[in-house]
């Protein structure tokens, strides 16, 4: 029997963001922020926040500096590198 196509995953991504943490993890972040005391009851538990770490979106306009650099410094190189990407004609 075969998998719904929804229900795949892409490779790599188990280790991905969650949002629920076991109440070792809890236990550990707490004692990190010194929330949580040795010794203390672990049932109760307060809630811990889950912080995704994103790469953040770069700007437009020091993408297009770093883009105009390299086409200023190289002159000639520039038309060259665009000649390259051109796809090649059908047969």
């Amino acid at each position: 029997m075969s998998i719904h196509s929804s229900l795949k995953t892409k490779s790599g991504n188990l280790a991905s963001h969650r949002g629920v943490f076991t109440r070792e993890e809890r236990i550990t972040k707490l004692t990190e922020a010194e929330k949580f005391a040795p010794g203390r009851s672990p049932l109760g538990l307060p809630k811990v926040l889950s912080v995704k770490v994103g790469g953040g979106k770069k700007e437009k306009a020091a993408a297009g500096d770093a883009a105009a650099a390299p086409a200023a410094a190289g002159g000639a190189a520039a038309p060259k590198a665009a000649a390259a990407k051109a796809p090649a004609p059908k047969k």
